[in-house]
């Protein structure tokens, strides 16, 4: 019987090269690291953010609703647990995603609030700091750009006929990625104006100077 089924194992190997197994192996590979990569550099962001507070604390403390916010975000996106099959459930991954879109949106308004001081911004704590969350998130958007060309390639595979079968066969489904919607969202800075108070007036325009008439 043992004899039978590796004879059957091997001449089922061409029809499985050729219907895509080996694919559907490949890019599932890919996307498990590539999401490994967005992890890590989740991570990297979520450790900035205690000292980043602290400092900013030290010198706009008043800023208190804005520093609540940025620990409440990273709170919730720790209450997470971003395991590798999470890329299988699309609630789950939807859900993490718009809890580091929430993140992401608290830090952009505690650096932009940040530009209100200028003994904060010439802090060397606070400018090491900024630097290095600037860099993360530019490996964030690096490392979320594989990943979104992995699960592209991989989705084509699985939707694509014959490879659907194998992939029916094998129970490979359709994995979550990132939406067009999450990327603006997140990339999108907030607008907000320290020039003047909420609800107060607008200053009116300066008067064009008087001119002389020439003879």
């Amino acid at each position: 019987m043992r004899r039978l089924l590796s004879i059957l194992s091997l001449c089922s190997a061409p029809l499985l090269g050729g219907c895509g197994y080996n694919t559907l192996q490949v890019t599932d590979e890919t996307i498990k690291s590539s999401w490994s990569e967005v992890i890590i550099q989740y991570q990297r962001r979520a450790d900035l953010v205690p000292n980043l507070v602290a400092t900013v604390k030290g010198f706009a403390e008043q800023e208190k609703e804005i520093l609540i916010g940025v620990t409440n975000a990273r709170a919730r996106v720790g209450s997470l647990q971003a395991t590798p099959e999470l890329v299988n459930d699309p609630a789950a991954f939807a859900k993490l995603q718009a809890a580091q879109g929430e993140l992401s949106s608290a830090l952009s308004r505690l650096l932009v609030v940040a530009e209100n001081y200028p003994q904060l911004k010439s802090d060397q704590n606070f400018r090491d700091l900024q630097a290095q969350l600037e860099g993360t998130e530019n490996r964030i958007a690096v490392a979320r750009k594989r990943y979104v060309d992995a699960v592209q390639a991989y989705n084509v595979t699985v939707r694509q006929f014959p490879t659907n079968l194998t992939a029916m066969l094998f129970g490979y489904g359709v994995k979550a990625n990132f939406t067009v919607e999450n990327e603006a969202a997140i990339a999108k800075p907030p607008t907000i104006d320290f020039g003047r108070q909420s609800g107060a007036p607008a200053a009116a325009p300066a008067a064009a100077p008087a001119t002389t008439p020439t003879k």
